[in-house]
This record gives C-alpha cells, structure tokens and sequence, in this order.
C-alpha cells in the first residue's frame, strides 16, 4: 500500500486538510517578523490572534493525520499524499509528482490561519516566500482519482475533517503552480 507517487497522474485531484498551526516549519520566519518586527512578546494578544496570545498561536500542537488517512490507503482511495513540511507547498507537492506532472493550487480554497496572516502582513513577507517556508494552513495534501472523490470525501468527513478541494494534477514538469 505504499504511495510512492507512481500512481499519480493527470487528472487526479487534490484535496487539503487544514494544520492547527506552523507545526513544525518556519519558526525562523515567525520568530524574526512577530519578536523581532513587530516587537511582541509571548503574552501579548494582538487583535489578528482573536484571543489567543503569540505563544499560543506559536505552539500549537501538530496534529496527527494517521487517524482521517489510513483508512482512505486501506480503500485504496488515494493515490499519493504529500505531507506539508519545510518547504510549504512548492517543495513537499512535487516528490508525490511522477515525470510529466505537476499540481495546479487554487489557493483561495485555504483556509486560512490568524498565526500566517499576521506573519505575512507584519512582515511583510512575499507570497512566494510565505508558501515556501510555511504551510499557510495545509497539512497534508490528497490525491484523488475523479471517480473516488465523493467516497474519499465521505471517509474524511466520517472522520470528522472539513477537507477542502485544493486543484488537480496537470500536465507539466513536476512544479506547483500557485494560482
């Protein structure tokens, strides 16, 4: 049941499960623009937080997808996952990418988290760079063939996940095109 990718082809299509936070990747980023920039402290709560204070925000806990995943590989219902690490979007998606494909992202379908809001905006920082160093809100990324979309969104939602329809996979030289 191993998804090496070798499955993937065009046509198939993405979906996206929301992170609870930076997980693991961009604290470099976070630290310098939310301490360094914008001069808060842990304790402070600006109003982009909605309550919850930049320590909060910063820490929290990854979450597992094992639990909403493993039975969509058990079905069979996947062809490919991408787990969003260092490297956001554009470095995690491609390794899934078999030669002649890439991945079409609409990324108005993320939904988005207060904690990258505020990094980008009171940093500052490019939308490329912000989709290369963070996950901007998507954890892990599905494959799906056309014909096992509703049956792999009916698992997911089983499961108790909002999973939301990210793009497809395209023709094209293993590359993710942010749109």
């Amino acid at each position: 049941q191993l998804l090496d990718g070798s499955k993937v082809q065009v046509g198939d299509r993405l979906f996206g499960l929301a992170s609870s936070g930076l997980h693991t990747n961009g604290y470099s980023l976070a630290r310098h623009v939310l301490f360094e920039q914008a001069g808060f402290h842990l304790h402070d709560q600006p109003p982009e937080l909605q309550g919850q204070s930049v320590g909060e925000a910063l820490l929290a806990v990854h979450r597992s997808y094992l639990g909403p995943c493993l039975p969509l590989v058990e079905q069979g219902l996947l062809t490919g996952m991408a787990h969003i690490t260092g490297g956001g979007l554009p470095d995690n998606v491609p390794r899934v990418l078999p030669p002649g494909t890439a991945a079409r992202i609409q990324t108005r379908s993320i939904p988005g988290l207060p904690i990258f809001e505020l990094i980008v905006a009171r940093g500052n920082v490019a939308r490329e760079e912000a989709y290369r160093v963070l996950n901007m809100g998507v954890g892990m990324v599905l494959f799906v063939r056309p014909d096992d979309v509703e049956r792999a969104l009916a698992v997911l939602r089983e499961r108790g996940e909002t999973p939301f329809a990210l793009g497809e996979v395209v023709a094209g030289d293993r590359r993710v095109e942010l749109i």
